[in-house]
């Protein structure tokens, strides 16, 4: 671990490895997942990723890994809209992957779009083999921040694109304490519900009140060995999306 505060928050116990209970995690909440997301971001989550993929749109990649891909829906958006000659999605969890593999057979994908489980911070590719490398909501799961970004940029191309989505904490009145009781009382509770898992939908809030945000992930970003490195918020800074060159 790198010391950020995300790094010590895991989603069940304090002894175990944090990419062992995020794996766990996922496997767990896969089949409600979908329904659980759309409906804690209002759908929203659709136009963020929109978003993110015009920033790659005018440099037309052809080799894209997706990761922390989950069940594929950046993954087959980014296909639908850039149109590359291949995408891979990564993750961790095998259970999340199986309903993506499920959802690019029906979209008639399976020509462009692969799947691998892989851990981001020791992927097994070779170094500059990607033109794009995109991560919606993921990046705060890493065992050790610091190393996944490596670990992205060297797969990358020279002069290739990072784009990272990643739910912020709003800072604006009245968002800022209107998010925070969201949060803190509505996700867990629907995360219940809907999952059985509370834990999972407790971890979340905590997760992304830690994770550094704005100018402290763009200088994290760009220690990494990053260039141009620029972020946006969106939806009133619950949502940042950040965007940067090898």
């Amino acid at each position: 671990m790198t010391g950020y505060p995300q790094e010590n928050i895991k989603p069940y116990n304090e002894s175990e490895n944090k990419t062992a209970q995020v794996e766990k995690m996922f496997n767990h909440i896969a089949p409600t997942y979908d329904r659980l997301n759309h409906l804690l971001s209002w759908g929203i989550d659709k136009y963020w990723r929109r978003k993110a993929l015009k920033c790659l749109k005018p440099f037309r990649p052809q080799v894209i890994m997706d990761v922390a891909t989950g069940t594929g829906d950046f993954a087959i958006q980014a296909c639908r809209m850039l149109k590359p000659a291949r995408l891979i999605g990564t993750d961790i969890s095998e259970n999340m992957m199986d309903i993506a593999r499920e959802k690019v057979q029906r979209e008639g994908l399976t020509q462009q779009i692969s799947f691998a489980k892989e851990d981001c911070t020791a992927l097994s590719f070779s170094s500059e083999q990607f033109d794009a490398i995109t991560v919606a909501f993921g990046v705060r799961n890493f065992d050790n921040l610091d190393l996944g970004l490596k670990e992205m940029y060297r797969v990358l191309k020279r002069n290739g694109h990072l784009v990272i989505l990643e739910l912020s904490a709003p800072e604006i009145f009245p968002i800022k304490q209107l998010y925070h009781l969201y949060s803190r009382m509505i996700i867990p509770c629907l995360g219940k519900i809907l999952s059985k898992d509370r834990r999972a939908y407790t971890y979340l809030p905590q997760s992304i009140q830690a994770f550094p945000q704005g100018e402290v992930m763009q200088n994290i970003i760009r220690k990494a060995g990053f260039s141009e490195v620029s972020f946006k918020r969106l939806t009133f800074g619950i949502c940042t999306l950040y965007f940067a060159t090898k």
